[in-house]
């Protein structure tokens, strides 16, 4: 049986929604548009519930429309239907991520994609500091909350950017200072990513003397053939902040892509209209044949028994194991499921690979016995003599 599909939306009358249930329907798929402030959310003894303006919710998959002006609320709801194992195209986790433009750069940094330089500011005195952090003048100023290009603005002097930054801060806002990316003025690629693959993409190009290019200032668009390490940019980046469907915005800068920033809600009209994709076939398509297989949050089921979970080990904090194996940390069994090297896990690590300095050990078990374990063993162990450290180099 086809999965029943919940789009979470308070626009049926939008194109994207609109064009979401076309798709669906032409697929024979039960479809209905719910109003995401329409839902009453129960939680009792040892149980929870939901409903929909009174209703019960009976649907397997849920697709996320939720604006800006609703995010708290609508991911209130979506952390509901997550515990209840509804399907969503996406959580809760990956709409809050990259709706802050300050935590989704601190999770891409991370992953090693390519961003342009960012400054977060919360005082005055932090702006030339910030400022030549970034690379100096001009500067890109944008709030840490936005959507379509509102809250971004281009200064080209000291005095503009303090001004700017005043006003902004008075007002309570987050705010951040970003490297300006002169190659790309006015311009950037849209990639539409659904499932890990990028099936849709465009340009997107200013009018006028306004830098921003996004679609609903009036921006034109137009099809572009995405080069492969901006779709792997593209990619990686809807991945690492918990996205299925995203609209991951690329500049073209000088040493290849830098992304922007990552949408949980794409507009469909701009990509479908510029690329001739069907983007909103793909999604129900994508929603269809992944609905049945839920996304597990290793987190909460690992710490479902007192006293167990996962720790992690960070070889930085310990450069005297740096080129040993996994073996010298332990004696007898090994409690390590996996490594994390470079962006990728390498699950269950042979005991003989050697250890580097940006590695971190990710183990599993009874919290107390690990902690005792790496105590026992991370620091008794002797460092390397300096000849034993250059042939350990990895």
């Amino acid at each position: 049986m086809a999965a029943r599909i919940a789009v979470l939306s308070r626009g049926p009358r939008l194109y994207s929604t609109r064009r979401l249930v076309e798709e669906a329907r032409l697929r024979d798929v039960d479809v209905a548009v719910l109003d995401p402030m329409q839902f009453s959310l129960f939680v009792a003894d040892q149980d929870i519930g939901i409903l929909h303006g009174g209703n019960r919710f009976e649907f397997d998959a849920v697709i996320p429309r939720i604006g800006h002006s609703i995010t708290r609320h609508g991911v209130s709801v979506l952390r509901h239907l997550e515990q209840l194992d509804v399907w969503c195209a996406n959580s809760s986790t990956g709409i809050l991520q990259s709706r802050d433009k300050l935590h989704s750069g601190q999770i891409l940094a991370r992953n090693r994609i390519p961003t342009p330089s960012t400054s977060y500011v919360r005082d005055m005195k932090d702006i030339e500091r910030a400022i030549e952090n970034v690379g100096g003048l001009p500067v890109v100023v944008k709030v840490t909350q936005g959507t379509q290009g509102q809250g971004v603005f281009l200064r080209h002097t000291i005095h503009e950017t303090r001004n700017l930054v005043q006003g902004l801060l008075m007002t309570g806002k987050a705010v951040l200072i970003q490297q300006y990316i002169a190659e790309s003025h006015g311009k950037d690629i849209r990639a539409l990513v659904v499932g890990g693959k990028v099936v849709a993409s465009m340009r997107r190009k200013a009018r006028g003397r306004e830098f921003r290019s996004n679609y609903h200032l009036n921006g034109t668009v137009e099809g572009v053939d995405l080069p492969e390490e901006y779709a792997e940019a593209a990619c990686r980046a809807a991945r690492v902040l918990g996205l299925n469907v995203a609209g991951v915005d690329l500049l073209e800068g000088t040493n290849g892509p830098l992304v922007l920033e990552v949408n949980s809600s794409p507009g469909l009209e701009g990509i479908e209209k510029a690329s001739g994709v069907n983007v909103a076939g793909a999604i129900i398509d994508y929603v269809v044949s992944e609905s049945d297989f839920s996304d597990v949050n290793v987190d909460q089921l690992l710490r479902t028994i007192p006293g167990r979970g996962v720790i992690s080990v960070h070889m930085r904090n310990h450069p005297h194991l740096i080129g040993r194996p996994i073996s010298d940390l332990f004696k007898g069994k090994i409690p390590v499921f996996a490594l994390s090297r470079a962006g990728d896990l390498i699950w269950n690590p042979e005991p003989e690979l050697q250890l580097r300095f940006r590695d971190s050990l990710i183990c599993y078990g009874d919290l107390a016995e690990l902690r005792e374990k790496f105590k026992q063993n991370l620091f008794s162990l002797p460092s390397f003599t300096e000849g034993e450290k250059d042939s350990a180099e990895p």
